[in-house]
């Protein structure tokens, strides 16, 4: 992404960037697999077996709607049938939290040190997850990163996940920003890029280290797409005075 593009997106919202909503999974923090196995432990006592038309077809769904809320897709998956969906719902979480027990989770090379430079730019953090409360938690503690971000926040605190703008809008609200053009977003999956379109975002940028390619992030209203969230520290610093200077 150009320095240009960027001065060019936060020129034409006439604001001053006063936060950063970040996913977690796929954005910031590496994934190595864990939902998949996670969730192919939570169908197979339903009968979905590994291998079977019907796991890869859910599977695929899965893929697909990452960054929704979790308990969305398996209500999805599971039709009518609420209580079957709830009750995969949480043997996934319980089979992802013993993966994080276990220490595995990591976060993407350089995120850490980018959610340090907003921060100490002025620019104020939220990070974001489609999974429970307890879960994101986890996530936190497992990473270190209790206390990093401003803030965080999964779809139980806003009301509902992505492709929805609530937990932007909630971190908005909650951090007494002025406008919703002072919001850059971040994030890995057409969801993600979804929210921070219907949010009003005025910088909605993709990254390519998660589940889904440079097209559809494109497609779905990514203003560009970079290869990782370890990118903003540059591009942010080589925007310099237009980023921290204009229309104050």
């Amino acid at each position: 992404m150009s320095l240009d593009s960027i001065t060019e997106v936060v020129r034409s919202s006439r604001q001053q960037l006063k936060l950063a909503v970040l996913d977690m999974t796929g954005t910031t923090v590496a994934d190595d697999g864990l939902i998949e196995r996670a969730f192919s432990s939570a169908v197979a006592p339903e009968g979905v077996e590994p291998g079977s038309e019907r796991y890869r077809s859910m599977l695929g769904y899965l893929r697909e709607t990452m960054g929704i809320s979790k308990i969305d897709v398996f209500r999805q998956l599971f039709g009518a049938n609420h209580e079957q969906a709830a009750r995969v719902h949480r043997a996934f979480e319980v089979g992802y939290d013993e993966a994080l027990s276990e220490g595995t989770l990591r976060p993407v090379p350089g995120a850490e040190s980018a959610i340090n430079f907003l921060r100490e730019t002025g620019i104020k953090v939220c990070l974001t997850t489609g999974f429970a409360r307890h879960t994101q938690n986890s996530m936190l503690e497992s990473l270190g990163w209790m206390g990093l971000a401003d803030l965080s926040l999964c779809p139980a605190d806003a009301g509902r996940g992505g492709p929805f703008p609530d937990m932007i809008l909630t971190a908005i609200l909650a951090l007494d920003l002025d406008d919703v053009r002072q919001t850059l977003v971040v994030g890995d999956t057409t969801s993600d890029i979804q929210s921070g379109c219907r949010a009003g975002a005025s910088l909605v940028l993709g990254v390519l280290t998660g589940t889904h390619q440079e097209a559809a992030l494109r497609a779905a209203g990514a203003h560009d797409v970079i290869p990782s969230v370890a990118e903003l520290p540059t591009l942010l610093s080589g925007a310099g005075n237009t980023l921290h200077s204009l229309w104050r």
